[in-house]
């Protein structure tokens, strides 16, 4: 049955997150945040809007503590942590504070993850802005802002089936082992239109097995020819770069890397040759995904299609109302035209956008922030993490 009305699709996306969501992890101590809204508006008058301030989510006592004996300080060098990397924008500063918030809630051990946080150098906000905000609402978040020079990669972008697949930032992860500390040796790259709904440790531990460069959910059955044009296909030479590959499609907005053989395999350089053939002869549509393809589809470590629910921003054309894929769930990805925050303030959400709204940070969300329980926060422990769809 087919639900239509808007409080039958929030029961509805409610009943599934109760029922299929991993498991809140147990070793979370969480100090409820403060209900009062920090806001940046910047020089131009570019509003970005008003965050209330997170709960402050500890270690709990089979933790060890990163910051004990080190006066709170924490290292972006300290290979002991968690290494999440993600852009940030003013455009989608909304998902990168929801999805930061939605792996604090769910970590085992949220003290013990870094954050690296990529925003371009001339962003409506600036960079300085983007950092100050960030503070303000996760106070006792470990992360550190690097700057993106778009004229890095501007000249060798091509046009795109959409738009906002055009944004410079969008290939910041081409660029990541050159942007991040030389000492991050390894770390998660995420979208900023995702939630985490389980431990991200267990995403960390990822083995990149025969010297594989990056690890990320493959889908075999996908018709992998559509990811280029015709005129590729017909080329007599480029298709032979599979040769010997049995490449399937991956989604790259969730990628394990290692960056100690990214950066020794000169892998920046790779991808952008494919985008300098781009330029010339045209042999693909959609954005920075085709580069990632032509270089590592065939070996790519292949991680459980929990970590990647892809698909819920709909197509890129319609951004129509998606469905989750059949299993489990760890981490929900609204790639596609469609973004939850923008469905859900025009009120016309999808029922798979009601998942992603308990993390919402927005200043309009300040009501139902006084009532964090109000989705069973608490009562998720009592779940199994092996729930499947039915």
């Amino acid at each position: 049955m087919r639900l239509r009305f808007p409080m039958k699709s929030a029961f509805l996306a409610f009943v599934v997150f109760l029922v299929f969501i991993p498991q809140f992890s147990v070793g979370i101590r969480m100090i409820p945040g403060r209900i009062a809204a920090v806001s940046a508006t910047v020089g131009n008058g570019f509003d970005l809007g008003s965050f209330v301030e997170a709960p402050e989510y500890r270690n709990g006592k089979e933790c060890v503590s990163q910051s004990s004996n080190r006066e709170n300080f924490v290292s972006s060098c300290d290979a002991s942590l968690v290494h999440v990397a993600m852009t940030l924008d003013s455009e989608y500063l909304r998902g990168s504070i929801a999805a930061v918030h939605s792996m604090l809630r769910h970590a085992s051990c949220p003290e013990n993850v870094f954050f690296h946080l990529i925003a371009a150098e001339f962003d409506p906000a600036s960079p300085r802005v983007l950092s100050q905000l960030v503070r303000s609402t996760f106070p006792s978040l470990n992360f550190k802002v690097y700057i993106f020079r778009e004229d890095t990669v501007i000249n060798l972008i091509s046009s795109s089936i959409r738009q906002a697949l055009e944004n410079p930032l969008n290939y910041a992860r081409n660029y990541l082992g050159d942007i991040l500390d030389p000492c991050v040796d390894r770390v998660i790259y995420l979208d900023s239109d995702i939630i985490v709904v389980d431990d991200i440790t267990k995403l960390w531990n990822t083995s990149l097995t025969e010297s594989r460069i990056i690890g990320a959910p493959e889908y075999c059955h996908a018709n992998f020819t559509k990811y280029f044009t015709s005129g590729f296909w017909s080329d007599p030479a480029l298709p032979g770069f599979f040769s010997g590959r049995k490449p399937c499609y991956f989604n790259t907005g969730v990628m394990v890397m290692d960056l100690v053989r990214w950066r020794e395999g000169n892998y920046r350089e790779k991808l952008e040759t494919w985008m300098q053939i781009q330029k010339k002869k045209r042999i693909y549509d959609l954005g920075s995904l085709p580069p990632f393809l032509l270089v590592f589809a065939g070996n790519v470590e292949a991680i459980d299609h929990r970590w990647n629910q892809h698909g819920l921003g709909g197509d890129n054309v319609r951004g129509s109302c998606r469905s989750l894929h059949k299993g489990p769930v760890s981490l929900l990805h609204w790639s596609g035209k469609g973004k939850p925050w923008v469905r859900l303030d025009e009120k016309r959400p999808c029922p798979l956008d009601h998942l992603w709204e308990p993390y919402d940070l927005y200043e309009h969300k300040i009501e139902r922030a006084k009532d964090q329980s109000l989705f069973g926060f608490s009562s998720l422990s009592e779940l199994t993490e092996d729930s499947s769809f039915l």
